[in-house]
């Protein structure tokens, strides 16, 4: 196929990417045909997708702007991947012109993508970075001159956590990042859940089996697991709860959102 003009060099239009796959989910146009044919192929293991990217997605929009109310002008959305519909420095600067933001995720795809988007701008950058290793991260150049560690960041950990092994000890992760920014800082997360309700057994197992061939091992979590990676954290109201029913918005009603399984989130503070 023809090359789009916003489509960056040194990615392979013909071979499908998770992140643009996600971003079809959301309606958004940063997608090929290739990566759409995936995506049809997924929807048949799992229809309930693009209503739980779009719930995940909307999640991510609430929490900004509540950190921003907050006061909160800096924000750090690891395992971003493409940035394009209801993305975080849209919605921040919504509410402050003056807001910053750096992006990370571990797909080189995503990161190339996001680079081209963004431009020169230079208060919004991308980094390839991992989770797993945030010294690296929060060392990096392209943080550090975007964001002031010395003022509260918001960190956003959308749908990235259940990526996250046990024994790579993802509460020992966000300590980290705890540790390193001051008081007023916030987290907000979103993770996948296994609690199905109505939500067929397949269905759930085809989800699992496609990130598993994809992405990565899925570690989905309960309520009180996703609860407790929030310690040392103070949690806001109303605390860890289905993804939908964290302070609705009426803008969010409808059948996209109306879905028995989008998992947990939840928002926090650092005292």
């Amino acid at each position: 196929m023809e090359r789009p003009a916003w489509a960056p060099p040194d990615v392979d239009i013909d071979q499908p990417s998770i992140s643009r796959i996600w971003d079809w989910f959301l309606d958004g146009s940063h997608n090929f045909a290739v990566d759409r044919e995936v995506a049809k192929q997924m929807l048949r293991l799992m229809p309930e997708g693009p209503r739980m990217a779009q719930a995940s997605r909307a999640f991510l929009r609430r929490a900004v702007r509540m950190c921003a109310a907050s006061g909160v002008t800096q924000f750090l959305d690891i395992g971003s991947g493409i940035p394009t519909v209801g993305n975080v420095h849209e919605i921040a600067r919504a509410a402050d012109p003056q807001s910053r933001v750096v992006y990370v995720d571990t797909d080189p795809v995503a990161v190339s993508h996001t680079r081209q988007m963004l431009g020169d701008d230079p208060t919004t950058t991308v980094l390839r970075g991992d989770l797993r290793d945030p010294v690296e991260i929060l060392d990096s150049p392209e943080l550090r001159g975007t964001l002031d560690l010395d003022r509260p960041v918001a960190v956003m950990l959308i749908m990235i956590l259940h990526f996250i092994r046990d024994e790579d000890d993802p509460v020992g992760i966000l300590a980290r990042f705890r540790e390193a920014l001051p008081p007023g800082s916030m987290l907000a997360i979103a993770h996948g859940s296994p609690n199905t309700e109505n939500m067929p057994d397949e269905h759930l197992h085809g989800a699992r089996e496609m990130y598993e061939k994809s992405v990565a091992q899925v570690r989905l979590r309960t309520r009180r697991e996703v609860q407790a990676l929030f310690h040392g954290w103070e949690l806001v109201e109303p605390g860890v709860v289905w993804i939908p029913d964290w302070r609705p918005d009426p803008a969010d009603a409808g059948p996209a959102f109306d879905i028995p399984n989008a998992g947990y989130a939840g928002v926090a503070v650092k005292l």
